[in-house]
């Protein structure tokens, strides 16, 4: 049980803020008070390794380098309070950690299956720095793309284009496993589990490619996909889809089966996926624009239906103002499709900001967009293409949202459907640090497994957050006071779905002050509350407008035609 206790802040506690304050005598005791609820809100970025575009940033670097990227990296998020980072680990049929299915990454070593010198896992490296930070950490799986057209580097034995050829098809200049085989479904799904099973992974992720964005050939005429052989057995055996529709029953089939995989190997792993913006032209009916169902066979309406993923990252590539792909109408319709409760997480492109062209953003669209999806029920924050522009001087993205709309810390909205551990609620103690002169708050666990923790401070203006890592069991509480008299403390753990445990709590008073069981006034929303997620019917439609072009996922944007590949170059 905790007892009565003493502590004196002493001034060192607050030389950091260049504050000047006489010692405060506290007494601290067990007490009732109801600490608000936490700010929630979804705060991640992508980190592509596909042609070195966020991480590594070029092939070739040492060991040292490398980690020292990737430290950047979460350094970085964390001092914005994001608390997801999304790592691309198999760009092609490839893989950058260690891997007995399939090859080292090129974007690592410059070769293909050449492992990092002095050797390291990457991923295993890039969970345990993100873990200590308080950051989750999502493996993205590219799943059927098998080689880049401008990779360089030449093929390795262990590549499944020479150990299983009969699986890979050429499209264009590319290599592409074929999703009409069942080999196919087999190999990548086992690629998968294998991570989500070896790696203490937090989510895994899929991005828009299935089948690929169609290109033409030497005559000018689209390319069909390669699948004429599957496609007459099919009909042979008396199948009566059509083409296209049996195309995405194989999409389909894959993400039920991944989906119920990966919960089946750790429930609590998040399956997300963040396809093409538009599900298809007219839905809603403001919107005009790339036809994903129809060219590159993505249902990605259904999967969402189903509930087959865990959160939804739809890829609204455009502006607020865009005619015929306005930010909030396609967020507010995707909203409506969420027919089984799952997280809505819109994916920005925030790498149009100051990226050199004509037509960049500026800085105030993308807090403009974070502000819209704060404001639209049902949705719970955003993830970012890509980490590199919030590193970037540059676009001033960093001073704006460290400043502004990621201020002050959030915890990713729980997953309720997919776990709840049962928390204790934690024993608490003050001391005053005799070599700093700080006061440290330090806590012993309780029942069960602590993801993260929660802290909440109670000063005159009001309750302020941290939040910390489980492995950590003592903060200093200079940061959260600011010069102010702390009236109370909670500490509440958090479960590895975000779900809340058991909170304790204390009173500060001041020596001299009688001790009151007064209700708290000012158990109210945290500095800069970010609403919860919640379903809600759709947005309304707004007015048609004139078709436009996709917008790819991985890479800049190459002017006149907004619409590339992950590598950067144009599509027409």
């Amino acid at each position: 049980m905790l007892k009565h206790g003493c502590v004196i802040l002493a001034a060192g506690l607050l030389a950091a803020a260049n504050l000047s304050f006489s010692p405060v005598a506290y007494v601290f005791r067990e007490s009732k008070v109801a600490a608000p609820e936490p700010a929630r809100e979804f705060r991640g970025a992508w980190v592509a390794s596909v042609a070195n575009i966020d991480w590594p940033s070029k092939p070739g670097l040492s060991t040292e380098q490398q980690q020292a990227e990737m430290i950047a990296i979460l350094d970085t998020a964390k001092r914005l309070n994001m608390n997801a980072i999304v790592l691309q680990v198999r760009p092609s049929c490839d893989a950058l950690y260690e891997s007995k299915k399939e090859p080292w990454s090129e974007y690592l070593t410059g070769t293909m299956g050449q492992p990092p010198s002095p050797y390291y896992d990457p991923l295993a490296f890039a969970v345990d720095e993100a873990h200590k930070r308080g950051i989750e950490l999502h493996a993205w799986f590219n799943p059927y793309r098998a080689r880049q057209a401008d990779a360089k580097s030449p093929i390795s034995p262990d590549h499944i284009s020479v150990k299983h050829p009969e699986l890979v098809r050429k499209y264009g200049a590319s290599l592409w496993l074929d999703p009409s085989e069942k080999g196919v479904q087999d190999h990548s799904i086992d690629v998968i589990l294998d991570v989500v099973k070896r790696y203490d992974i937090d989510g895994v992720h899929l991005d828009d490619y299935f089948y690929p964005y169609k290109e033409k050939g030497p005559n000018g005429r689209i390319l069909d996909f390669p699948d004429d052989s599957n496609w007459q057995k099919y009909q042979r055996s008396g199948g009566r889809l059509s083409r296209d529709d049996w195309r995405r029953d194989h999409v389909n089939h894959f993400i039920e089966r991944l989906y119920k995989a990966i919960k089946h190997q750790k429930a609590w792993v998040k399956f997300g996926i963040s396809p093409f913006g538009i599900w298809r032209p007219g839905s809603p009916p403001s919107v005009r624009g790339f036809d994903a169902y129809q060219e590159i066979y993505a249902d990605s309406r259904l999967w969402l239906n189903q509930g087959w993923i865990d959160y939804w990252s739809p890829q609204l590539y455009w502006k607020q103002d865009q005619a015929g792909q306005s930010y909030s109408d396609l967020l507010g319709w995707w909203i409506s499709q969420n027919a089984k409760g799952r997280h809505i997480w819109p994916g920005n492109y925030t790498s149009r900001v100051a990226d050199g062209s004509k037509t960049s953003w500026p800085t105030a669209e993308i807090v403009r967009q974070i502000d819209i999806t704060r404001r639209k029920s049902g949705a719970g924050g955003n993830l970012h293409f890509s980490m590199k522009s919030l590193m970037q001087a540059k676009t001033g993205l960093a001073q704006a949202l460290g400043s502004g709309e990621y201020a002050d810390p959030a915890l990713i909205p729980a997953s309720p459907w997919l776990q709840k551990e049962r928390l204790g609620k934690p024993r608490l103690e003050l001391d005053r640090n005799t070599a700093t002169g700080e006061t440290e708050l330090s806590w012993k666990t309780g029942r069960g497994k602590t993801w993260l923790w929660l802290v909440q401070v109670k000063r005159a203006s009001g309750w302020h957050a941290l939040v910390l890592p489980g492995q950590q069991t003592s903060e200093s509480l200079g940061p959260l006071l600011a010069g102010e008299r702390a009236a109370a403390v909670a500490v509440t753990p958090v479960d590895r779905c975000g779900n809340l445990g058991a909170c304790q709590a204390i009173e500060l008073e001041n020596e001299s002050d009688e001790p009151s069981e007064r209700p708290d006034p000012q158990a109210a929303a945290i500095s800069r509350p970010v609403p919860s997620a919640r379903i809600a019917p759709g947005a309304k439609p707004g007015k048609a407008a004139p078709p436009a072009q996709p917008v790819p996922h991985e890479g800049p944007l190459t002017p006149p035609v907004p619409v590339v590949t992950d590598k950067g170059a144009a599509r027409d």
